[in-house]
């Protein structure tokens, strides 16, 4: 079994308003020395696969399909082995 820790963020020519919002946020409560604030997405999912390699496809099947938009953002991932228990 394989937990993969999922790591989705915008691309770098995109704009991000949200990371904006709070920059702007810390600017105000005094946090000067912010330059930049891009935002992401993180996800956990346990997977039920017998090998590194499988777990691997799998997850980067779900992440071309379904998690990431592949127009405005870039995917990574870890895969770390977990017991049955």
């Amino acid at each position: 079994m394989f937990l993969a820790k999922i790591f989705i963020r915008l691309k770098p020519t995109v704009n991000d308003p949200q990371g904006l919002t709070i920059q702007g946020g810390l600017t105000q409560l005094g946090f000067d020395s912010v330059m930049s604030v891009r935002t992401g997405k993180y996800m956990e999912i346990l997977l039920d696969e017998s090998t590194d390699a499988d777990a691997s496809e799998k997850i980067r099947s779900m992440c071309k399909e379904l998690l990431a938009n592949p127009v405005i953002e870039d995917y990574r991932f870890e895969l770390q082995l977990v017991d049955k228990t």
